[in-house]
């Protein structure tokens, strides 16, 4: 598939003298979920510290950058923007100065109310100095009239629309959020009894931290030297997890929304080979997104399963752009096929989705070089119809393949032989929740809270 691209991963630590050293392992175990800039704000009870940069956690960060972020508590932030430029000054977290003291801002998702809020705070004089949607989250903890940090947090969050997930820090008060939809992923861990915030429990796992539990739709935790005290403020929603989570963005060892992202990816391989079976002679996925629900595949039709193509890890972010003799090379330079497993064979191939096809088309050109006699296409969710609002990188319909054409010439302009998509009733049966607990407005377009269509036209705000 053409890569999607979500908009960050966001990690906190209170009540560890290391607190910055376990911030940048979290970011480390959290890097698939941002890859343009990253950050972390330490503070000690005193002081507060912060070191940003462009580009990933191992470049950003040094011995010297980690050994200058002392204290117990920590915020960090990992980013890709969904929409517009990336600049340094949109990096995360976001550091202000306030009457309350120090606030520091890490935020995965999209405000949806984001432009309005903005725009009536600069009518009253507010000055904003970045782009990002996260800055109004600040300014509105800023004007709030209560004099309680806590409950200027609440006030101020009860004003936004959208998706969030938070991690906030108030000089010496660690706090983690999440929209009363649920949207994006949030949990909560301890370590040698510290508290620990994370989009994912793979970055638990990496500092050997204990899972504890999802924080739940709607709910605010605030961590401090006495306690976690826990709050939900707001009026019950419908839950609207994300269902891209499972398919494609988490890790695969990790357990978001409260369950396993490798186990519901086998499940859907499995019900995909029920609904889509093929005959061929082996079943491959396209590494490393279709691997685990071809997996599934494999085991539920009884077509043995192969490694048809080889990805090559490093790649690095930039490179010299070769002269136009070597076509596609961007593509083929990540993916190499391996002709003799492949050579007179008909391949069943794996994939977690499709957005532009132009990716898919590329390698299956490849795949038919290197000798496959027939190649097929199961996809291991619905046909991407509509945009996303709430933090994926497709705001508009022209970037979607599914939204403008059949399934018929999708085939045929990738080149395939055949090409199926897993049902939507099928793609829910194997969640482990209740379909009616995610977001499926990117295959439907139900939508589950307004938004502004102005808003992807316009793109004002590099969206956190």
């Amino acid at each position: 598939m053409t890569e999607l691209r979500e908009n960050c991963g966001i990690f906190g630590v209170y009540g560890h003298k290391d607190a910055a050293r376990l911030t940048y392992l979290g970011l480390y175990a959290l890097q698939h979920r941002g890859e343009e800039s990253a950050g972390i704000v330490a503070c000690n009870g005193k002081k507060v510290r912060h070191h940003t940069g462009m580009g990933l956690v191992g470049d950003v960060f040094d011995e010297k950058a980690i050994r200058s972020l002392s204290g117990h508590t920590a915020c960090g932030h990992v980013r890709y923007s969904t929409t517009g430029s990336s600049e340094e000054k949109n990096i995360q977290p976001f550091l202000a100065t306030l009457r309350r003291g120090h606030i520091a801002v890490a935020h995965n998702g999209n405000l949806t109310n984001a432009l309005k809020l903005r725009r009536e705070m600069e009518r009253k004089g507010s000055i904003f100095q970045t782009t990002m949607d996260s800055e109004v989250i600040v300014h509105l903890i800023a004007k709030s009239g209560e004099k309680d940090n806590r409950h200027g947090i609440v006030e101020a969050l009860s004003q936004l629309e959208g998706s969030y997930s938070l991690v906030l820090m108030l000089d010496d008060l660690l706090v983690g959020a999440r929209d009363p939809h649920g949207f994006r992923p949030l949990c909560l861990g301890q370590l040698d009894g510290a508290h620990v915030l994370a989009s994912e429990s793979c970055a638990l796992d990496l500092i050997q931290a204990n899972y504890d539990r999802e924080i739940e739709p709607g709910e605010i935790v605030f961590i401090d030297k006495n306690r976690v005290e826990s709050t939900k403020p707001f009026p019950g929603r419908k839950h609207a997890m994300c269902i891209f989570e499972y398919i494609y963005f988490a890790r695969p060892d990790s357990n978001v929304f409260g369950n396993s992202v490798y186990l519901t990816r086998k499940r859907l391989g499995r019900q995909l080979a029920r609904e889509c079976p093929a005959d061929c002679d082996l079943v491959m996925p396209i590494p490393d997104s279709g691997n685990y629900a071809a997996i599934g595949f494999a085991e539920e039709s009884g077509i043995p399963y192969e490694i048809g193509m080889i990805r090559n890890h490093y790649i690095g972010r930039t490179f010299i752009q070769p002269s136009q003799l070597v076509r596609d090379f961007k593509v083929r330079v990540k993916l190499n096929p391996i002709k003799d497993v492949l050579r007179g064979k008909r391949v069943v191939i794996i994939e977690d989705s499709i957005v532009r096809g132009t990716t898919s088309r590329i390698r299956v050109k490849t795949l038919r070089e290197a000798g496959a006699r027939e190649i097929h296409m199961r996809v291991s969710c619905p046909p991407l119809r509509h945009p996303c609002f709430y933090g994926i990188d497709f705001p508009t319909k022209k970037e979607l393949i599914a939204s403008n054409h059949p399934v018929e010439w999708i085939r045929d302009f990738i080149g395939l032989d055949s090409l199926e998509y897993l049902s939507l009733e099928g793609m829910l049966e194997s969640m482990a929740l209740p379909g009616n607990e995610f977001c499926t407005a990117c295959f439907d377009g139900k939508y589950p809270i307004k938004h502004s269509k102005r808003l992807s036209k316009n793109m004002l705000f590099n969206l956190s």
